[in-house]
């Protein structure tokens, strides 16, 4: 079987009422590119009848494409990655199976691609998302640059392309929590940015909750950086010189105007502030401690069911879907 040149990695969790659509727009936008591809399908353990559209699809256009059946839910990373390690191209292109990234876009991806680059990140151009998650993304995308020096304009875009050495590169760390976009980007050394359309979902909901985002922006930053430990000893100097400040304060006052009691309430509310902060801090040390723990030991990031592949015959550009 002829090596592809293009592999676009897809990962689907619950999408049956989009698949069909997804395929007819896909392989047509990737059939015009006339070059030999693969399209990597992973099923993220759906419940639906995701993985029976994609056997079918499979059957469809065996030449140009391979499924990957994970055994459970392990999260769009993993499923990501778990395409990452099958994949057989020296163009490596990440799409989400919602249609809210155009495949016809691809091209764009590509040709930055031949043009030198080895990581193409996107930016959504009208953005169809609701405002509050727009606003949060854009909050959320300030204080990850602040924190981690990793400029992406718009981190929630999955549609990305990168090269065969950064994969290979990526395959080789074996991190449990990770954001693919991020640790593609320390690892490019021509790294550029384009715009891209964007559009509502073809149907169903985002399967990232208000707690799925926090986690992620979570995994972001603590999995880049120790910065946020950093504060903490910097808040814990501050507060420590504060008290000390404080302390003096009170016994000058003792001596001076006697015992008074008027300043309870306000050594309350101190009081109160202080384990808000240790509690903080705890939690930030857990974070971390816990991501220890996960790494220490050892297992499988994801397990595969099956894989519908086949190697008897050439990849076509000239299919229908």
């Amino acid at each position: 079987m002829k090596t592809p040149e293009l592999s676009v990695v897809i990962p689907v969790y619950n999408e049956e009422a989009g698949l069909n659509a997804l395929f007819a727009r896909l392989y047509t936008a990737l059939d015009a590119l006339a070059l030999p591809y693969e399209v990597i399908f992973v099923n993220d353990g759906s419940q639906d009848q995701s993985a029976t559209l994609l056997a079918n699809q499979f059957r469809i256009r065996p030449e140009n494409t391979r499924v990957i059946l994970l055994n459970g839910n392990y999260g769009q990373h993993m499923a990501i990655l778990a395409g990452f390690e099958a994949a057989r191209g020296e163009i490596i292109v990440t799409l989400d199976a919602d249609l809210q990234n155009p495949p016809e876009e691809i091209g764009k991806l590509v040709q930055k691609m031949h043009e030198g680059h080895d990581y193409v990140g996107t930016i959504r151009r009208q953005r169809q998302d609701s405002l509050w998650r727009r606003k949060a993304s854009r909050a959320m995308n300030q204080l990850r640059e602040r924190i981690t020096h990793i400029r992406m304009t718009d981190q929630g875009c999955m549609m990305r392309a990168y090269s065969r050495h950064i994969i290979d590169t990526i395959n080789r760390c074996g991190e449990l929590n990770t954001f693919i976009p991020a640790l593609a980007y320390t690892f490019a050394q021509r790294p550029v940015e384009i715009e891209v359309a964007h559009e509502e979902r073809f149907a169903g909901t985002s399967k990232y909750s208000f707690y799925s985002l926090m986690r992620l922006n979570f995994d972001l930053v603590t999995g880049f950086s120790v910065a946020p430990l950093q504060w903490l000893s910097f808040i814990g100097l501050l507060l420590s010189l504060g008290s000390a400040g404080l302390f003096i304060l009170l016994i000058v006052r003792r001596f001076i105007v006697g015992a008074e009691v008027q300043g309870v309430f306000t050594l309350f509310a101190i009081t109160f502030f202080l384990f808000g902060v240790i509690i903080l801090a705890l939690g930030l040390l857990g974070e971390y401690v816990g991501r220890i723990y996960q790494q220490v030991r050892a297992r499988p990031r994801y397990l595969i069911q099956t894989v519908l592949e086949t190697s008897a015959n050439p990849p076509s550009t000239s299919r229908p879907s």
